[in-house]
């Protein structure tokens, strides 16, 4: 197989706990070839249909920038390769939306894409959560300030964020003293102009915010409780988050179980969902991670079913 990886630039990965690269690495060491692009780097014409700027990667087994050697770039039909894997991170911005539709021609084309563009747009990563409230901790969807007011009044502690964030930016917890929390409101809605989510907090959290992946629509068989330090509320690794792998509960199982064929029908090979305590916060699609740190903590192999997953799905 010939597989594309579409993704940010090369030397802005950190390999030691890179996903994309877990998955290059297991995707190399069975013989397939690997290629990247930027989503910069794609178009379409009648003439060409949807082609991109590609360059073909050979793993070095070296650490730091040295990891990779790139061939010349060249113009590839993305129809020409096995399969596609789009890992760009958020935002999911106004150019993360058109790539969608670029892949989605590709797809018309012939091209074989994970996950699925028409998913990735169906399923924004924080009110994807709207189609299984049962599973939610209580949550409010807007931009009206005086109704999140009104949502803490019920609910006295609340978590407030943006609907287009990751690595847990622009995530506030509001106490029951409601300290702020009108210049919170204010300034992540932009004066009631943005949408926001807010949710009731959740004292799990202290034992993690649990990372559950979800390849071909089976669990990955361990979490990783990603623990908040230092007083802070975020477990997001990017936040200091300290990341704990851990069997899943019985209701990590649970949750997993009753979205794994739902979402893997729509296309969706692989899923992050995040689990705290025993109420589901988020489903992500864009660029799930973790795969390095639970092979490290209990070797089990991530990536090795994710590559299997594609093979068996191209």
């Amino acid at each position: 197989m010939h597989i594309l990886f579409i993704a940010d630039p090369l030397d802005s990965f950190k390999i030691y706990k890179d996903t994309t690269f877990a998955m290059m690495r297991e995707a190399a060491k069975r013989g397939h070839a690997v290629s990247s692009c930027e989503v910069r780097g794609m178009r379409w014409t009648q003439a060409t249909g949807v082609v991109a700027d590609t360059q073909v990667i050979r793993l070095t087994g070296q650490a730091g920038h040295g990891w990779y050697e790139a061939s010349a770039m060249q113009s590839t039909p993305l129809k020409n390769f096995d399969g596609i894997i789009m890992r760009k991170d958020p935002p999911f911005d106004s150019e993360y939306f058109y790539a969608t539709h670029l892949l989605e021609q590709a797809q018309r084309e012939g091209a074989k894409v994970f996950n699925s563009p028409r998913a990735l747009r169906d399923h924004p990563e924080k009110l994807a959560l709207m189609e299984f409230a049962h599973l939610a901790a209580p949550t409010l969807v807007t931009r009206d300030i005086a109704r999140i007011k009104a949502f803490h009044v019920e609910h006295q502690d609340v978590i407030l964020k943006p609907l287009d964030g990751m690595g847990g930016v622009g995530i506030f917890r509001v106490k029951d003293d409601a300290l702020n929390l009108g210049a919170i409101a204010e300034t992540l809605t932009a004066d009631g102009t943005e949408t926001i989510m807010a949710q009731r907090y959740l004292p799990a959290i202290k034992e993690g915010d649990k990372r559950v992946l979800l390849i071909a629509g089976k669990p990955v068989p361990y979490a990783l409780a990603r623990i908040p330090q230092g007083g802070e509320v975020r477990g997001n690794l990017a936040a200091g988050g300290k990341g704990v792998a851990q069997k899943l509960s019985e209701s990590d199982l649970k949750i997993a179980l009753e979205l794994g064929a739902i979402l893997a029908s729509r296309g969706l090979l692989l899923v992050g969902l995040d689990v705290i305590g025993d109420k589901l916060t988020e489903i992500n699609v864009t660029s799930p991670t973790c795969f390095q740190e639970i092979f490290d903590q209990t070797g089990f192999d991530v990536a090795a079913m994710f590559v299997d997953a594609v093979e068996a799905a191209s």
